[in-house]
């Protein structure tokens, strides 16, 4: 995995420490989060409307259920990681 790729693998947890994330999970993140924006439910103009982080977690509990991923801590600290990383991926190709 690259360094580039390790910065997302990482989110706070309600305990506090750290939970490591597997590309399973990333990727099932964006495919749900590729869903809602879709749907058009939670889609604003502005990015995602409120509340839909705890839409996100529901679905993804139905698809990892063992992974316990929660919106307030693992969700939030992993989406504001992949908005920094993929941002400067895309200002590279701007």
């Amino acid at each position: 995995m690259s360094g580039f790729s390790q910065l997302s693998v990482s989110s706070q947890n309600s305990l506090g420490t750290k939970k490591k994330w597997v590309l399973e999970e990333d990727v099932t993140l964006v495919a749900c989060m590729v869903d809602l924006y879709n749907v058009g439910i939670y889609n604003a103009n502005t990015g995602f409307k409120a509340d839909y982080l705890n839409e996100l977690e529901r679905m993804l509990e139905k698809v990892l259920p063992h992974a316990m991923l929660k919106a307030k801590y693992n969700l939030e600290s992993t989406i504001r990681t992949l908005k920094n990383d993929w941002a400067i991926i895309y200002h590279m190709l701007s």
